[in-house]
């Protein structure tokens, strides 16, 4: 990921939380080096804090992604990723024929197709003084305002 930056000309810093009280040391930081952007990591942990880095994304002015729906719905400014539900309905399904009986053994090997999709948060981009592209806009699953 270093390289790919260094060939966009793009400085990368990777700063870490584990705990929601590195939270406030981690936007100071970014603070510090004027991040034009944030990309959070897709963790468990941050999407159980979802809406409170979505607001400190705000409260800081730091333009931030993230993987799922719920950061744009909260109010960060725009979720780029997988929608898991195909995913979760075949792991149903391999469940229920398990418990029905069937052995796993016999089972066909299935593949989610998984659906990259993008919410954009207007409201939070107005705020960030940030002009989402009609292209752009038009590509997003939904837009929250």
């Amino acid at each position: 990921m270093r390289s790919a930056a260094q060939i966009l000309g793009v400085h990368l810093h990777v700063l870490n939380a584990s705990t929601e009280q590195d939270f406030d040391r981690v936007f100071a930081r970014l603070t510090e080096l004027r991040a034009g952007g944030l990309v959070i990591g897709g963790d468990a942990f941050f999407t159980r804090h979802v809406k409170q880095l979505a607001a400190l994304t705000v409260q800081h002015a730091v333009p931030a992604i993230y993987l799922y729906r719920e950061f744009a719905a909260a109010g960060g400014l725009m979720s780029y990723g997988t929608n898991n539900t195909d995913t979760h309905r075949l792991v149903g399904i391999y469940a229920g024929q398990i418990l029905k009986g069937d052995k796993p053994a016999d089972l066909p090997v299935q593949q989610a197709t998984t659906k990259v999709e993008m919410y954009i948060n207007l409201k939070t981009a107005r705020a960030l003084g940030i002009t989402i592209t009609l292209p752009l806009s038009g590509r997003a699953d939904e837009i929250f305002e």
